[in-house]
């Protein structure tokens, strides 16, 4: 668990993890087997489908949770269940406690449970004199470290079996070999006896059905069985969002819960408990069992309309497998209790802002979590809004408040850019690069180069050199971002070049400014309004079929994010939803929409291969038109690994946290220069500025250059 009190020093925790060889190599071998593993779990199957499914039916449970609870609470005491409500942690650890204490329970076996983490409920147990021992053998691991959860699923994927081997040492006093059926077959030894001794088994659950009164138990290992079961007292504490209507509804979240959390196509172990079981050791042959419901501000997140998505949480932890910050870091630093981007939700809500106030910043917005939750949580979005929130009640940082003032305002901030043109010259090198970063920039971003302010922006060049067509077939509008505008108008310049090769009709808005997501990125929801309904203003949507972009992160900002920054105002939110619904990105508009041949464009041969940028191929889900277009283009397209994998720019993100964005920016230069290409395209200038400045460092020959570069270069 970070312990950081501000970001400096939470910065300087994460070090710690960048120079662990081990977890880094351990996290890497396992985000790419689990990819591939997940892959062919859910073949052939309607994967959005089943999630969308998912979701209605645990928002529907959410909903109605208090029905759920009385009817579940019913059932379960007429099988022979004690039932017990819990409002807070302390409320549910009291409750335990107090269950031993009746019935004189001395040793307590535990499986694995985030609830219980969430309630900290070992240390209050042993708080109170009673013997608590984790069974799941990760969790067992850290109880003996006097760690907490590395990861929801795997608690203690970031140890090495050496380091187990010399922990078991020290537990049984003999020396133990370093090999990992061994160690398990250690671990079994030395628990087997404690689960025939214990009084009490405590386990979470996956499922409260309300229609049985029964729970679900879904495992990998055999220990709940053995909690639930060996121990004359069992107790299940379990979130209300875990109450489900019916058996059914239970089993289709099943169906996509191993697969999304291993790779599994089923667990090991599903575990139904449907009344109390016969147990010869206690008075009348039955097993005594208690239930306890836990609230502690889950019924508050339900009644929000943002955070109430929240609960449709499964646990799988999907979210920090795919996420390239837990990749870097692990979970101690990307989590408190609760892991990846779901636990720097879950850390506010539940333990407080002081414990998310550092974490909750390090999402670099690459959409991976919201790509493969199987709630279909907007977890990025609700990430932000957390953030923002933070930001409302301890005040922006300086620098902050000083960016956020400049992008409200169009006129200043592009005065300030055209400004910058003549500032830059001292320090400006001739190849379109600065020579040596500002004082304002620490040496820990030197990892790339950044490039200078173009001579001409390309709104003074459009004034000059904007093309007519007589018989246009498309009329479209184009929107720039601040950074083709500014810094590369050339990417601008290349499509305005094939737009009119192929009679389509252009406007420039010049009202139009930055698309205001680096504001949101820094939790500034305000200005990010503020700039959303200046440029909705600057852009008269019924004039045009299609606003197009060439930044993959304005076009997903634009297309699904203004509506939701306006939605308290109707007449605003329809301007949003008709801009929204035009907004396209420029690979897909000239693949799909214009039908560009390979015709029409020289063969040239250059071995080229592809970045794709987080916010294209997961916020817009567009994963073939760019590379149709290379090959169509008269490039010979050679596959990347992990192509789809951030670059590590995340805009604001780079600057924040420039140690991360610098290790995820040479993990995706290695894999481009191991394709052997000469030139690496993609569809967005701020990955441009990243790959390029990084291959700048590197003093590669390798060319970075967007898609509509190459398309305009090599037209007949």
């Amino acid at each position: 668990m970070q312990k950081a009190n501000n970001l400096k020093e939470y910065r300087e925790d994460m070090r710690e993890s960048l120079d662990n060889d081990f977890l880094r190599t351990t996290l890497d071998n396992f985000a790419v087997a689990y990819r591939a593993g997940r892959a062919n779990a859910f073949k052939d199957m309607d994967v959005r489908g089943l999630i969308q499914n998912i979701a209605d039916c645990k928002d529907a449970a959410a909903a109605n949770y208090q029905e759920l609870y009385t009817e579940f609470k019913e059932n379960a005491e007429a099988a022979g269940i004690h039932v017990h409500f819990a409002k807070t942690a302390d409320d549910a650890n009291k409750i335990i406690a107090q269950i031993a204490k009746d019935t004189n329970c001395k040793s307590i076996v535990k499986s694995k449970s985030m609830t219980a983490e969430e309630t900290l409920l070992n240390h209050d147990l042993e708080d109170e004199g009673f013997e608590v021992i984790e069974t799941d053998l990760g969790e067992w691991i850290i109880q003996l470290r006097h760690e907490g959860p590395s990861h929801m699923v795997m608690p203690a994927i970031h140890l090495s079996r050496h380091q187990v081997k010399d922990l078991f040492t020290d537990v049984t006093g003999k020396q133990q070999e370093a090999d990992i059926e061994k160690l398990v077959k250690v671990a079994r030894r030395e628990l087997r006896q404690k689960y025939v001794d214990a009084d009490m088994g405590i386990t979470g659950a996956n499922f409260a059905i309300a229609e049985t009164g029964g729970i679900g138990l879904v495992t990998n290992e055999g220990n709940a069985r053995l909690v639930s079961t060996l121990p004359r007292v069992h107790v299940a504490l379990m979130g209300i969002d875990k109450l489900l209507p019916k058996l059914h509804d239970a089993l289709r979240i099943l169906k996509v819960l191993p697969r999304n959390a291993t790779g599994q196509q089923i667990t090991s172990y599903v575990t139904w408990i449907t009344g109390a079981n016969e147990c010869l050791a206690c008075e009348d042959d039955k097993k005594e069992i208690h239930y306890v419901v836990l609230d502690n501000g889950r019924s508050e997140l339900i009644e929000d309309p943002l955070f109430s998505q929240v609960n449709r949480c499964v646990r799988c932890g999907a979210c920090a497998n795919v996420c390239p910050v837990y990749r870097l870091v692990g979970g101690h630093k990307m989590g408190h209790i609760y892991i990846g981007a779901i636990g720097l939700i879950l850390t506010y809500f539940f333990h407080g802002k002081e414990k998310a106030k550092n974490i909750v910043q390090n999402c670099i917005n690459c959409e991976a979590c919201k790509d493969i939750c199987a709630g279909g949580i907007d977890l990025p979005r609700l990430i932000k809004a957390i953030h923002a929130q933070i930001m409302e009640e301890d005040g922006s940082p300086l620098p902050q408040r000083l960016l956020s003032s400049v992008l409200k305002n169009r006129k200043l901030f592009h005065t300030l850019l055209r400004t910058a043109k003549w500032g830059q010259k001292p320090i400006a090198e001739k190849d379109g690069y600065i020579r040596h970063l500002p004082m304002i920039f620490a040496k820990e971003h030197g990892f790339r180069a950044l490039p200078t302010v173009a001579e001409e922006p390309f709104r003074d060049w459009w004034e000059k050199n904007r093309p007519y067509v007589d018989k246009p077939k498309h009329r479209v509008a184009l929107f720039s971002g601040c950074v083709q505008d500014f810094v590369y108008p050339e990417q601008m310049q290349a499509a305005v070049k094939v737009f009119a090769d192929n009679d389509v009709d252009m406007e420039y808005p010049m009202e139009q400014s930055c698309c205001g997501l680096p504001v949101q990125m820094m939790g500034e929801m305000k200005v990010s309004r503020d700039v959303a309904v200046q440029n909705l203003r600057a852009f008269e949507t019924g004039a045009y079929d299609y606003i197009i972009t060439l930044c993959a992160s304005c076009a997903a900002h634009l297309k699904h994010n203004y509506a939701k920054l306006v939605m308290d105002k109707p007449a605003l939110k329809m301007k949003a939803d008709e801009f929204a619904s035009k907004v396209i990105d420029y690979s897909s508009f000239v693949n799909d929409v214009l039908k560009v041949k390979k015709s029409d464009f020289r063969e040239v041969g250059t071995k080229a291969t592809y970045h794709a940028p987080c916010h294209l191929c997961r916020g817009l889900d567009v994963h073939d038109a760019p590379r149709d277009l290379i090959k169509k283009g008269g490039m010979e397209y050679v596959e990347c690994a992990e192509e789809e994998v951030c670059c590590g720019f995340g805009g604001t993100f780079s600057m924040k946290f420039p140690e991360l964005s610098s290790e995820l920016l040479n993990k995706k230069l290695g894999n481009v220069e191991e394709t052997g290409a000469s030139v690496l395209l993609t569809d967005c200038p701020g990955c441009i500025m990243q790959l390029r400045g990084g291959l700048k460092k590197r003093g590669s020959k390798i060319q970075v250059r967007h898609v509509a570069e190459v398309l305009a270069d090599n037209k007949k």
